[in-house]
């Protein structure tokens, strides 16, 4: 086989094995969430043990992003996204074996930690192993390991719960681990960084300590009370740590976050369209599952059957959406799919009492297809939109912003349930719900929109 065969198929390969261990991370974060019942019931503790499984992975998965970015760049990309996945992959079995829910809760702060230095890595890697004109569809087909962990979660873990119990859930991810690991390590070449500076340890407790009482305060403010002491003093200990933050990395010589990263227009108003795309997409499966299962009265199971529209085209449209980016331009793809989700969201917001599948159905599969034209062409501009040498610090910081979006659209659609569904929790009540926050997250899009032609200027001015 010739050198550029070699290569060639080397490169694919690399992406592959990125693409597994992106699979393998969101399928852990989407199958604790159905066996959360089975583990409360087996392990004797009580809900706030349990949904503490869940937030504890998420906490140390974002907070542990921009750090582990950094350090990529001084220490090479494949050193930091093998050490981070081969901790993954351990702190998984220890889940597995864990016998108490503090052992459990301990052990997924391990497993965040793995999966945050693996995650912001992946791009890195994939932006050195493929030229800009092969970079979309890489990100497009990378971006359909999320919609199969997404779909393939809810569905084997069910089944495996079923069958063996909660701990298979965690078993059943191993072997797939070890292969990306083992996979990784044959195939990926190490790339070194050009950064050789040391560790920024006060802005690595400052922004964690203040990201993480953010996260904390989002994720609990709902059962507290938003007005209780706990939240507000969380709510206040995130603007001192960040305000710190910036502070230090303003003075310090060798800082965890180049400041001067947010002096490059297209990236930081990028962050600004990922933190809205962001807000609004994953609004979609709280509101319509409440208004399935709440208002019509569906069954689990029909319900994620309904849903599967949303998941199902961009296995096919995630590749395609990045190659028409890297052919058409990932603006003008950007700008089409954003449009096309905005349009379904307003959709969504009429769908009234009496319950129509097509009225679910047709606006799912828009979103769905839209998804893949826009996203695979937003991750490019925005990655490619930061210096070549801070690579793991841009991509950090990307999925720190995509994270946060998550939470804080979780925490809205909570918000809206309170306010409009609580009080009654009749069918009427739920469907306003649905009405309305269906319409306040479509203006996500629009300002995603927005933000995405200033983005445009922006680099073209550059």
């Amino acid at each position: 086989m010739s050198f550029e065969k070699k290569e060639l198929a080397r490169k694919w390969a690399v992406l592959a094995v990125v693409t597994l261990v992106s699979f393998v991370t969101n399928l852990d974060a989407t199958i604790v969430v159905i066996g959360l019942p089975r583990l409360i019931q087996d392990l004797h503790v009580s809900m706030v043990t349990g949904m503490w499984s869940i937030t504890a992975y998420l906490i140390t998965s974002t907070v542990f992003l921009l750090p582990a970015g950094k350090w990529a760049d001084g220490a090479g990309y494949k050193r930091i996204f093998l050490w981070g996945f081969g901790l993954f992959t351990a702190a998984t079995l220890l889940c597995g074996l864990a016998n108490s829910g503090q052992e459990l809760v301990l052990f997924r702060l391990i497993q965040g930690i793995g999966a945050a230095f693996a995650l912001a890595t992946a791009s890195p890697i994939l932006m050195r192993v493929f030229p800009a004109e092969q970079l979309g569809l890489a990100i497009g087909i990378n971006s359909t390991s999320w919609v199969i962990g997404s779909i393939v979660g809810p569905v084997a873990g069910g089944a495996l719960i079923s069958s063996f119990g909660w701990r298979s859930m965690f078993f059943v991810q191993v072997p797939f681990a070890l292969l990306g690991l083992v996979a990784g390590w044959i195939l990926l070449k190490e790339m070194k960084g050009t950064l050789r500076e040391k560790t920024d340890w006060a802005g690595v407790l400052t922004f964690g300590l203040g990201l993480s009482a953010f996260l904390v305060a989002l994720s609990e403010g709902q059962e507290w009370g938003w007005t209780t002491p706990a939240v507000l003093g969380l709510f206040g200990a995130t603007l001192l740590f960040l305000t710190v933050f910036v502070f230090v990395e303003w003075r310090g010589k060798q800082p965890l976050l180049q400041l001067r990263l947010f002096s490059f227009k297209p990236y930081t108003t990028g962050l600004g369209v990922t933190f809205s795309y962001c807000v609004g997409y994953f609004s979609i499966t709280t509101l319509l599952t409440l208004y399935l299962q709440s208002a019509q009265h569906l069954s689990p199971l029909e319900s994620g059957l309904l849903l599967i529209p949303l998941s199902a085209p961009q296995l096919v449209m995630g590749p395609l959406g990045g190659k028409f980016a890297d052919r058409f331009g990932p603006f003008n793809m950007a700008g089409i799919g954003l449009c096309l989700i905005a349009g379904s969201f307003f959709l969504l917001g009429n769908l009234g009492e009496s319950l129509k599948q097509a009225t679910v159905i047709v606006p799912l599969l828009i979103i769905s297809v839209a998804n893949g034209l826009a996203w695979p062409s937003v991750a490019k501009s925005v990655l490619s939109a930061a210096p070549v040498e801070q690579a793991g610090s841009a991509s950090g910081m990307f999925y720190t912003i995509y994270n946060v979006g998550r939470v804080v659209s979780q925490t809205l659609a909570l918000i809206i349930v309170e306010v409009y569904a609580a009080p009654a929790y009749s069918k009427t009540a739920v469907v306003q719900m649905t009405d309305v926050g269906f319409r306040m997250f479509a203006v996500f899009f629009l300002i995603a929109l927005a933000l995405v032609f200033f983005m445009k200027r922006a680099q073209a001015d550059s």
